[in-house]
């Protein structure tokens, strides 16, 4: 286990992910974090934020615990802000937002409210910061990742394939794409760091085929590379089935019954990593507690299949997974974008 004591390179990391976000002299910055948040980072945004004359506060909430429901993990919908009112309001009113909650506040209800102040949003993933050191983003991964949410909105479909026998139809029609590169400068939006990815929320009705989770693809959820292949048949958006012998499969069967939710089944989004500089193996070097796996969604060349929430179909869940699959050929209306598990030029 690393110790997470100050270093300067992790400040130098923050300060220059703030000064990507346009954070200037004078602006305000809200810190927010909770009871289980891993204390070096907000304790980095708060010197980051000082060091580039911002006037910084902090708002630490309680972390919540749901009694009758399974664990849940990597839902990106943090629970901590409870809709109270004077909380929101000050999150809102603020020039940057750098969230250190567990799991983020991309999909929380609050989020809106708080975008429609004005305020940009920094979620910083809640890895140990030698993992956000290594993944400061750098001036190539703008422009890449913009270049393919625009290939994603062009298309009217993707379809992905693997050796080890994926073979997945998404239609695009109707989908909500967006990216990620790790800061943004735009008041009234939302980014995570680390960031290199493209994303489809697909509308209702648009997946169906066949997802082979193949040995070393991953299910970040229980922050596993799998060591038996698992398939999953996919019909109008729903895993209507999951194949396999071993704890990887019987692993998903079980987490996924758990919920007693239909929605859990259900697409939440598809999409590609873009990263060059983030790794598949990382994951080996790092305990669970340490790791939260945002790295392995973004580095390059995988796909990345999630189920659970998706607004834009009108489906919610706490039930969710994470899957990178490596090795795969995904091709937007016929134009190949990664090919065997590489970005094409």
């Amino acid at each position: 286990m690393l110790q997470e004591t100050m270093e300067p390179a992790w400040l130098d990391a923050f300060e220059a992910v703030l000064g990507r976000c346009g954070l200037q002299a004078g602006d305000t910055v809200a810190v927010l974090s909770e009871s289980q948040t891993r204390p070096i980072l907000p304790e980095l945004a708060r010197l980051a934020a000082a060091r580039r004359g911002a006037q910084v506060f902090s708002l630490v909430l309680p972390s919540t615990f749901a009694k009758d429901t399974p664990v849940a993990r990597s839902t990106g919908a943090s629970p901590v802000l409870r809709r109270i009112a004077p909380v929101v309001a000050a999150l809102a009113g603020s020039t940057l937002v750098v969230d250190c909650t567990v799991e983020g506040l991309m999909h929380a209800p609050e989020l809106p409210a708080i975008l429609k102040g004005g305020a940009r949003v920094l979620y910083v993933s809640n890895e140990h910061p030698e993992a956000l050191a290594r993944l400061v983003p750098d001036d190539r991964l703008e422009p890449l990742v913009k270049d393919h949410v625009k290939r994603l909105r062009g298309a009217r479909e993707m379809r992905v394939s693997s050796p080890a026998g994926t073979e997945l139809t998404v239609s695009l029609q109707g989908a909500v794409c967006g990216g990620n590169w790790g800061y943004t400068t735009r008041p009234g939006t939302m980014t995570h760091w680390p960031g290199g990815l493209a994303l489809a929320f697909p509308a209702a009705g648009s997946v169906n085929g066949t997802l082979v989770l193949a040995e070393g693809d991953v299910n970040l959820t229980f922050k596993r590379y799998l060591e038996r292949a698992v398939t999953l048949r996919i019909e109008n958006d729903h895993v209507t089935r999951i194949d396999g012998t071993g704890v990887d499969a019987d692993l998903m069967r079980s987490y996924i019954a758990a919920w007693g939710d239909r929605e859990a089944y259900a697409v939440s989004h598809v999409g590609y990593g873009l990263n060059a500089a983030a790794r598949w193996d990382s994951m080996a070097l790092y305990d669970k507690r340490d790791f939260n796996g945002t790295e392995l969604r973004a580095f390059a060349g995988n796909f990345l299949y999630s189920t659970g929430a998706n607004e834009v179909a009108g489906r919610h869940t706490l039930g969710h997974f994470d899957l990178p699959l490596r090795h795969c050929t995904i091709r937007l209306d016929g134009a190949t974008v990664v090919e065997g598990g590489r970005l094409t030029a």
